[in-house]
């Protein structure tokens, strides 16, 4: 079995993101023939058209873009903030855009996935809805396998952030065998 390499980002910069624990154990939980890279927003700064064209692109989108662009997919693990997307992973993705003229490299024909943890309810459907016209106009193939929304995520995690939930943890291997398949 050939085995598909993709990068993980979790859109939150806090230390105890729900999020970057649903990215730490589907790494943790990554079945055979799928790899997660982790990849991080931390140090993009807010996107400026000045310093753009003053310094050019940060050297932490440079990373993530190259890092992107070589995967054969990208996982998106989204919080919701205000039933959208968090302000700070949308401007890493404004900031990954640039230039434009690059976006085919990094984000062309590439298949995509999101999913996402939420104390709330209802998980992040309202953010990961968000995301699809962002990935439409990047040209990204997104997958629409199974959903995974991680409702009242702060119970399906210990202190020291490990998914603990047996049914949470059976849902997000059957996501990313299906994205692996979606993957080829």
């Amino acid at each position: 079995m050939s085995v598909s390499r993709i990068v993980g980002v979790a859109g939150s910069l806090r230390r105890g993101s729900l999020n970057a624990a649903l990215l730490r154990a589907a790494i943790e939980l990554a079945p055979e023939g799928l790899e997660i890279e982790p990849g991080s927003i931390r140090d993009i700064p807010l996107y400026d058209g000045d310093l753009e064209s003053s310094t050019g692109i940060p050297d932490a989108v440079s990373r993530l873009k190259d890092q992107i662009a070589a995967a054969d997919g990208w996982l998106i693990v989204t919080p919701e903030y205000n039933n959208s997307m968090p302000g700070v992973f949308k401007n890493a993705v404004d900031w990954l855009s640039r230039p434009s003229g690059d976006n085919v490299r990094v984000f062309g024909g590439k298949p995509v996935a999101v999913i996402g943890a939420s104390p709330g309810g209802f998980g992040t459907i309202m953010s990961q809805a968000a995301w699809l016209p962002v990935l439409r106009s990047l040209g990204m193939r997104p997958w629409f396998g199974s959903p995974l929304h991680v409702s009242r995520a702060h119970k399906a995690f210990d202190e020291e952030g490990r998914l603990v939930d047996p049914s949470v943890q059976e849902r997000l291997v059957r996501f990313l065998e299906g994205f692996r398949e979606f993957i080829g």
